[in-house]
């Protein structure tokens, strides 16, 4: 008794490949392209003996589009409270609108300043509540209180974190290391707003998406004062 056998041949077009690779490629593209058009900052906290220094450099970019030189990402929010950010700057502008909505309603409901470590709390809260559809924004937030000067890191799930400095942005890493070998406890004003900018500068002679000068937010006890400057 005999058997049959049946064998399937199946033969694959050469255009069926050509096919493939290039939805692999497209793939890899638009991946690729969703890493390249995060915008990019570098941003920097830091605590000195009588206050609070936040700045941050004023390029905003996309990508290789330089859409901006004279962006703003410090923000006052309350008269000892302020706030530098890294990231999308409409997320951020909101962002510290609704924090210093809050911190004027505390003031008129509780009849005393807002406290730095409440801010970071209804920043942090702000940010969790939005975790689904997250501002994509890092912050610093700091400033003086009863307690003395203090900052706080969040990211955009609402993390908080205190610190004595800090840096944010596609230039943290640069910005970090030079942070770090010239930070010491209780430095005076001139020499923390100095190395403030040396870390800024290193930043940005390494990072493409940073740039064209520097705002800073100086908190002390007697207010906030807003200076910038060029380079």
């Amino acid at each position: 008794m005999l058997s049959t056998v049946a064998f399937t041949i199946k033969f694959k077009s050469p255009f069926q490949d050509i096919t493939e690779m290039k939805l692999e490629e497209k793939e890899v593209s638009d991946a690729a392209q969703a890493q390249y058009w995060i915008p990019g900052a570098t941003t920097i906290g830091l605590v000195f003996s009588d206050g609070v220094i936040l700045a941050s450099e004023k390029r905003v970019s996309y990508g290789t589009m330089i859409l901006s030189r004279t962006g703003k990402k410090v923000f006052r929010i309350a008269d000892r409270i302020g706030a530098a950010c890294a990231g999308l700057v409409s997320d951020m502008q909101v962002l510290v609108r609704e924090v210093e909505a809050y911190a004027k309603l505390f003031k008129f409901d509780a009849k005393r300043p807002m406290p730095v470590k409440s801010a970071a709390k209804v920043m942090s809260n702000l940010l969790f509540g939005r975790r689904l559809i997250p501002l994509i924004t890092q912050t610093i937030i700091g400033g003086m209180d009863d307690e003395g000067p203090s900052i706080y890191v969040l990211d955009i799930l609402g993390s908080v974190l205190p610190d004595k400095y800090a840096a944010v942005g596609s230039g943290a890493q640069i910005a970090t290391g030079v942070l770090e070998e010239g930070y010491k406890e209780n430095m005076s004003q001139q020499d923390a707003e100095a190395l403030v900018l040396r870390a800024i500068k290193s930043a940005v002679s390494r990072d493409v998406m940073s740039g064209d000068g520097v705002d800073f937010l100086t908190i002390t006890k007697e207010g906030i004062q807003e200076e910038s400057s060029t380079f």
